[in-house]
């Protein structure tokens, strides 16, 4: 079966070289469901995503298609529907907006020309005015940028979708995304309408017990567990940094690196705890995913194991160092871009090189450079362009882990 879909922060993602998603996964326990293969195919935008059906290029679009009167006219809605709807983000605290006449006399930022503009501009007129709208031009700051903007108070507020508000909110604790703003709008999947018989079967098995409890444990995943990484003290003790020193040691010497950099890698993905498992499914001391894992001759039985961790990730760290050599020739600075590798997959890493020597900057340089390029992947205008092959990605993260590793490893190299 060909599935449908567009890149997106929620629906479908790659991370660290494994696909990811809510309903890139809700699709793939259809498909085992039914014994059936997948193929995905990745469109640009939701009109190219409709073409696609239109032709029989795609059985079934696996994506948030709105359940409009637009819509249902040209396809036939299926699978569980979900309800979204605007919110205000505003951060935690005892003044909190509960009603939206109390938006009156506040500044509200959104993006340039968006549906969030258009909502707040009818909410105002509703309201009599009063409302002061700002709006940022998109190719400047998303709305992912403006809820960072309102976790770091440098805005006071903005409007987003409730399912990106939910997402962000596993990364930014401090906000608060209560305040309705706007009615709910159900979507879901679709298929040809002439595909009814795809549409039942989609519809019988969202109706399962299994479905439904796989659906919420996922909601749980994607849009409850916190992504962040806690903030814990440096532990160095009569020169041991870990437990695990003597396996960075030796594993680090097979590819001439500084123990200490492994050490500092290990401590800002697990603290040096190899039980923890991931939101995205990585694991052990090294945070290894399932995919690579696989690839380095790891499996379920020996994932967590210390030693197999590391040398997991010193073989990954070794193959990302081959691949990356021939466009960063300095040795120390192409560390950062295999740390940024190891963050968010070489594929995005790739992505950012390529954006980088498209829009002016130095592709050869992390800070200042591509590590501004990996950050506008996470807008459609440049994740969507030609010479990225890896589509959204959120950007924040890696960027924060290459300064988090490096700081790491220089409190290392002085203690």
């Amino acid at each position: 079966m060909v599935v449908g879909t567009l890149y997106s922060p929620t629906g479908f993602f790659i991370y660290r070289g494994d696909t990811l998603g809510y309903e890139y996964e809700k699709i793939k326990n259809f498909a085992q469901e039914k014994g059936i293969a997948l193929r995905f195919v990745v469109a640009s935008s939701m009109n190219v995503l409709l073409e696609l059906l239109e032709n029989d290029s795609v059985h079934v679009l696996v994506s948030e298609i709105p359940q409009t009167a637009e819509f249902k006219e040209k396809l036939l809605h299926c699978g569980e529907a979900e309800e979204n709807f605007q919110v205000l983000v505003q951060p935690k605290g005892d003044s909190l907006i509960t009603d939206v006449t109390q938006l009156i006399g506040k500044d509200i930022y959104v993006e340039q020309g968006s549906k969030y503009e258009s909502r707040l501009k009818n909410l105002n007129s509703e309201l009599g005015g009063g409302i002061n709208i700002h709006t940022i031009k998109k190719d400047t700051l998303i709305a992912e940028d403006l809820i960072e903007q309102v976790s770091t108070g440098q805005i006071p507020f903005t409007v987003v979708d409730s399912d990106v508000a939910k997402l962000n909110k596993t990364y930014y604790n401090n906000i608060n995304i209560n305040l309705a703003i706007s009615f709910p709008q159900r979507s879901s999947w679709a298929v040809n309408k002439r595909d009814v018989w795809l549409a039942d079967s989609i519809n019988k098995w969202a109706e399962t017990a299994q479905a439904n409890s796989y659906s919420k444990e996922l909601l749980k995943r994607y849009f409850e567990l916190s992504k962040d990484i806690p903030v814990h003290p440096y532990s160095v003790k009569k020169g041991a940094i870990s437990p695990y020193d003597d396996l960075f040691r030796k594993y680090a010497a097979t590819i001439n690196w500084d123990w200490h950099l492994i050490a500092a890698i290990a401590y800002t993905e697990s603290r040096f705890d190899p039980n923890v498992v991931s939101w995205s499914g990585a694991r052990g001391i090294m945070q290894i995913m399932p995919g690579t894992a696989r690839s380095y001759g790891l499996d379920d039985s020996n994932i967590d194991d210390p030693e197999m961790s590391v040398m997991a990730a010193v073989k990954n760290l070794k193959d990302l160092d081959n691949i990356l050599a021939p466009k960063v020739a300095d040795k120390h600075e192409r560390m950062r871009f295999i740390l940024a590798a190891y963050n968010a997959g070489i594929g995005h890493v790739l992505d950012a090189i390529a954006l980088a020597q498209k829009h002016g900057k130095n592709s050869q340089l992390w800070y200042d450079n591509v590590e501004d390029a990996i950050l506008w992947k996470s807008n459609p205008d440049y994740y969507n362009d030609e010479v990225c092959r890896f589509g959204y990605f959120r950007g924040r993260q890696t960027v924060a882990y290459v300064k988090t590793v490096e700081s790491h490893y220089q409190y290392y190299l002085s203690h």
